[in-house]
């Protein structure tokens, strides 16, 4: 009876909750628009047949987002520093693109690796090649003996996958 009404429980939880959050009111407009989404959509995801996210490790998704959340941070403070010219090797900076072969090839691991890369300060998911797998990144302050790969594969990569495939 419930999936009838709520086929995604867990979507409609979550898009009543960023309605009001975005909307910044409780008032009974804010509350009607906010209940009519989260009634309405997951019906919308029905109709259109999207693939269920199954989420294999959630002890992993909790560690990871500290991961994220660590490492946005300190891109944040990295790239603030670059940008009121505080960062001592300023005049060696030097931004450019990094090609990065992927193992990973879960569509929704892929959406959120997308997400993490152009939150964090600094990187920018410029192209991902379905056929080849290689994500293609530019880098605002690419310093000698960093490895980006490794970076996006060890730190990244392999916990989406652990989490989604």
């Amino acid at each position: 009876m419930i999936r009838a009404v709520l086929p995604h429980p867990i979507l409609s939880l979550a898009l009543f909750g960023a309605s009001l959050l975005l909307s910044g009111s409780v008032a009974a407009p804010a509350l009607a628009l906010a209940l009519l989404m989260a009634l309405a959509a997951p019906h919308i995801m029905r109709a259109l047949e999207v693939e269920p996210v199954r989420v294999r490790r959630p002890l992993t998704l909790v560690s990871f987002a500290m991961v994220v959340t660590r490492d946005i941070i300190r891109s944040n403070w990295e790239v603030a520093l670059v940008i009121l010219g505080l960062n001592a090797s300023r005049e060696n900076r030097v931004s450019g693109f990094v090609h990065i072969p992927l193992e990973m090839r879960d569509r929704y691991g892929l959406a959120v690796l997308a997400v993490i890369i152009t939150s964090t300060p600094g990187t920018i998911w410029v192209e991902y090649e379905d056929a080849t797998g290689v994500l293609l990144l530019h880098i605002l302050d690419l310093q000698a003996g960093d490895d980006w790969a490794d970076r996006i594969k060890n730190r990244y990569e392999r916990r989406l996958m652990e989490i989604f495939e």
